[in-house]
């Protein structure tokens, strides 16, 4: 094997390519494939805090959800309560208008009752006269007439 001085031109130019590779090439490469790695891994990174942030939200709305069935069920138990409350006061304020349309009734009843009694009363006191007109021929004097009608209503 002949070793010539193109070999050795070789060689060397190939070691200063090595060096100037190693020293104004490789660097920048490195650093470009660590900030890659970097920003893949901070990515990786990102999507796991991103699930247990999802997972936890979900569970968070579960809880909420829940709870808004629980308080919506509370709500409506509340308003079948008030509803029944309702119902059962305006069948007290009804029972109570009843009653006091029924004790005015009764007193008006009782007033025209004893409108009537005093009418009748009348008209027997005038009947009476009328009769004892008749049978005794002679009419009695106004005075005479009033005194006896009082006598009768006392009587009737």
């Amino acid at each position: 094997m002949n070793i010539n001085l193109t070999l050795i031109g070789q060689a060397l130019a190939f070691g200063i390519f090595i060096w100037f590779s190693y020293r104004f090439i490789w660097p920048p490469l490195m650093k470009a494939i660590e900030d890659r790695q970097k920003q893949i891994a901070d990515g990786l990174a990102e999507a796991d805090r991103g699930r247990a942030s999802l997972s936890e939200a979900e569970k968070q709305t579960e809880q909420m959800i829940k709870e808004a069935r629980v308080r919506a069920q509370e709500i409506l138990t509340q308003s079948e309560k008030r509803a029944t409350e309702v119902v059962e006061l305006a069948k007290t304020n009804a029972k109570a208008e009843g009653d006091r349309l029924v004790a005015a009734a009764q007193a008006q009843i009782e007033q025209e009752v004893q409108s009537a009694k005093a009418k009748l009363r009348d008209s027997v006191a005038t009947l009476a006269v009328a009769g004892a007109e008749k049978i005794l021929k002679r009419e009695v004097d106004a005075k005479a007439h009033a005194d006896m009608l009082g006598q009768l209503k006392a009587q009737l």
